[in-house]
């Protein structure tokens, strides 16, 4: 049933479809990543971050203020960020918005400390150009643990190398401001930013409440832990399951040429990035949910945007299936 014509979008004529044939070893790795040499910068982060994530276990700072700040964090960083700035405008070019605004979603994506946005839509295309197959960044079918976030622990010597940026990124980097974002540290300065903001945010709103300044301290660091780590270590997981969950487990709308699956969980979970097969069927489409309960909250936020004056010419799907 797999069609190597992406253009030809063919209805599955069950949900479930086979995967397309493996050895009995899975995938092999990319090129050139074994023998393993950790990436020390990513490692670091990931583990600091999650360590930091982990305080908010502490009862000192656990506030159900913050928790509640953090739930709404993590849904609008990772859904205007990652979901529309990152993927559907960046990565896909799914509707066109005005470049304020379109910079202005890229920054909130940068707040989710996933890369700067060239290198991001750089390995994205590259995985659906060889999606589960070699040399895919990022497929589960090497193992469950690559696909969610071992890739990220090591180099790869085909994602280092600048000739990714000239081939998957290079509308990207013609806007300078793109350009300027590779250099200068500043995923870092925009982390110290919205640390600095939730802090004070956080200390002036307990002040004004009453609170003595030691209970305002105590009130500021918790709104940090949860609203940014715990938040952006949320938001990191829902992207990385999106690569590996939505790989492996889930039904098919559509006879692709990779193991794609639309998941429920990751679905919902996701804001409409768990219909993951229906977006590799239609990879430009700004909408992922192609049946009535695939329901995609970036979809909906796209076309609210629309509405409102601020998005245009979204791409819709070229098929769909409907029961």
């Amino acid at each position: 049933m797999a069609t190597s014509n992406r253009d030809q979008i063919a209805p599955a004529i069950a949900l479930d479809i086979p995967l397309a044939d493996r050895t009995e070893t899975g995938l092999a790795l990319p090129d050139g990543v074994q023998p393993y040499r950790i990436d020390w910068l990513n490692t670091l982060t990931i583990a600091t971050f999650h360590a930091l994530a982990l305080l908010a276990l502490m009862p000192m700072f656990f506030n159900w203020t913050a928790v509640i700040v953090a739930v709404i964090a993590a849904r609008l960083f990772g859904l205007i960020g990652i979901n529309i700035g990152y993927h559907r405008l960046l990565t896909h070019r799914g509707f066109k918005c005005p470049k304020w605004l379109e910079h202005a979603f890229v920054v909130v994506a940068i707040c989710c400390a996933e890369d700067t946005p060239a290198r991001w839509v750089a390995i994205h295309r590259r995985h659906h150009e060889k999606s589960d197959e070699q040399p895919d960044p990022h497929s589960p079918l090497a193992s469950f643990f690559w696909g969610h976030m071992g890739w990220l622990l090591v180099k790869n010597p085909d994602l280092s190398r600048l000739g990714i940026y000239e081939r998957y990124a290079k509308d990207v980097l013609r806007d300078p401001f793109y350009v300027a974002l590779e250099r200068n540290f500043w995923q870092l300065k925009i982390l110290l930013i919205q640390i600095n903001v939730f802090f004070f945010a956080g200390l002036a709103g307990k002040l004004l409440w009453g609170g003595s300044w030691a209970e305002a301290v105590q009130f500021a660091l918790s709104i940090v832990i949860w609203a940014v780590f715990v938040r952006t270590v949320f938001v990191w997981h829902q992207t990385w399951a999106v690569n590996s969950v939505t790989h492996i487990w889930g039904y098919r709308n559509y006879a692709t040429d990779e193991d794609s699956r639309n998941n429920l969980f990751i679905g919902y979970l996701a804001h409409g990035e768990g219909w993951h097969n229906n977006h590799h069927a239609d990879q430009r489409s700004a909408r992922h949910g192609h049946r009535w309960w695939e329901f995609d909250t970036t979809y909906l936020t796209i076309r609210l945007l629309e509405k409102l004056g601020l998005v245009s010419d979204i791409v819709q799907p070229r098929h769909m299936t409907k029961r």
